[in-house]
């Protein structure tokens, strides 16, 4: 299939198309491999899926590392610095196949390189990087492919994000079982410590009936869960015509024959309404499952973070959504060692925390990141103290997940089953919750919904025996 987004004259996408490939036939004495590989959130790995798709478009088979590609293509993440310096530790190791290949394309893009300090780094230090590009920019693929091709010079793109979301893209998706759905992209909260709002742009919703139609293909395919994605899903409907909702946008994927679950991510508290908590207990597809970064415990640094809500509203919505969903778990994200933050501070955190009892974390230390407005604060505490704290707050964690682990032994569960665990002879899948369980069976299970009696808890899973 040629690459076909709405807004490009299909008959220029197919004559791109073809010369593309004639280039790389040109180019190669044998069919083209790529190796794509994407770093970060959930939102990277759906891009990465359709960047894939494009490739396959124009012709380009897979491999599973760069050593057999003829190109490389890296999806970045810039929301932490070491997830670059792992980016660019990752493009250093490809030097020296490219000097025994010179013909091999190297490719980088996503939000690292919506930058111009990253891009300059690439123009200076990385001169065999032959193709740079920035975030919301898949569809731009095979028109810089193009050019480089053609030209046979390196394309260092910097366009802006652009402000349309482009439908119909290919994707080749990487399983079976659990797919993304993009529904928005960008964010236009600013947390101060966030570079996302400036390399992925302000916020903009698909419409309605493109992500239905979408669903549907999933459900048609046999997709047993669908994850929305959205740097800020409760924002979903900003800019679209008419009564357009997250809560709605729910209620109407909820309806659609079909059995199969629905989870969303990632959700902003501030945005977090009883509205939306009301669609989730109606919603039986819906996941009873919430991940709700919360970031920080103490409102002093939830109010320098601009997260615009207190500890206290944050915790009202959990009462809430506990008692309208019966069962529900939240998971969240916490940042330690925002600037300016004292172990006070830290201590409400951990408070929190145990209050809540998330039954999962995703925990950070703070990453200065140039451009954002935290960046310009003073950050006294020493790296080593930030540690410490950080890995108090995993030890407690730890205690909270195993507790909550535990309480589901002796309950029959019912689990999406994805494919084979970590031992010989057991699958392994997830529960309503997002909790890995790993249970005794065959790779035949893989898709579908299983009822497995808890027998064993562990610190990141649980086991059982599937019921007949």
């Amino acid at each position: 299939m040629s690459y076909l987004p709405d807004y490009i004259d299909g008959a220029l996408a197919q004559t791109r198309t073809e010369r593309i490939k004639e280039l790389l036939s040109l180019r190669y004495d044998h069919p083209p491999l790529a190796y794509v590989h994407s770093f970060g959130c959930q939102q990277n790995v759906s891009d990465g899926e359709h960047l894939c798709g494009l490739l396959a478009s124009l012709g380009f088979g897979f491999c599973p590392d760069s050593a057999g590609a003829d190109l490389v293509l890296f999806n970045t993440c810039a929301v932490r610095e070491n997830a670059e310096e792992r980016v660019f530790g990752n493009i250093g190791a490809l030097s020296h196949l490219k000097r025994a290949r010179p013909d091999m394309i190297i490719a980088v893009c996503g939000c690292m390189t919506q930058q111009e300090a990253v891009r300059e780094r690439l123009r200076k230090s990385y001169p065999y990087v032959d193709l740079a590009f920035g975030a919301n920019a898949a569809h731009r693929l095979p028109e810089l492919l193009l050019r480089l091709l053609e030209e046979r010079r390196r394309v260092i793109d910097g366009r802006e994000p652009g402000e349309k979301i482009v439908e119909n893209l290919p994707v080749r998706r990487e399983g079976k079982v659990r797919a993304w759905l993009p529904i928005m992209q960008g964010c236009d909260n600013f947390c101060t410590y966030c570079i996302v709002p400036y390399v992925r742009g302000r916020e903009h919703s698909r419409a309605m009936p493109d992500v239905l139609r979408e669903a549907k293909e999933l459900i048609a395919e046999g997709y047993k869960e669908i994850t929305l994605l959205g740097q800020n899903v409760n924002s979903y409907g900003k800019g679209l015509e008419g009564e357009v909702t997250f809560p709605r946008l729910l209620r109407e994927l909820n309806v659609l024959p079909g059995d199969f679950w629905i989870r969303f991510m990632t959700s902003h508290p501030k945005d977090c309404t009883k509205e939306l908590i009301d669609a989730i207990a109606e919603c039986g597809k819906v996941c009873n499952y919430i991940h709700l970064p919360v970031q920080c415990g103490s409102d002093e640094i939830l109010r320098r973070m601009n997260r615009r809500y207190t500890a206290a509203q944050y915790k009202e919505l959990v009462e809430y959504a506990r008692e309208r969903i019966p069962g529900v778990s939240f998971s969240s994200d916490i940042m330690v060692g925002f600037p300016g933050e004292r172990y006070e501070d830290f201590l409400q955190t951990l408070e929190l925390v145990k209050e809540v009892r998330f039954h999962a974390l995703y925990t950070f230390l703070y990453s200065k990141r140039g451009g954002t407005a935290a960046a310009q604060l003073p950050d006294p505490v020493p790296a080593q103290e930030k540690s410490r704290w950080f890995r108090q707050l995993l030890a407690a964690q730890e205690q909270v997940t195993r507790s909550f682990h535990e309480q589901m032994v002796g309950r029959t569960l019912r689990v999406l089953c994805e494919g084979p665990g970590k031992e010989q002879g057991m699958m392994s899948g997830r529960t309503e919750s997002g909790v890995i369980a790993q249970f005794a069976g065959d790779e035949a299970l893989a898709g579908q919904f299983l009822q497995v009696k808890i027998t064993r808890a562990l610190n990141w899973a649980v086991c059982g025996e599937m019921i007949e």
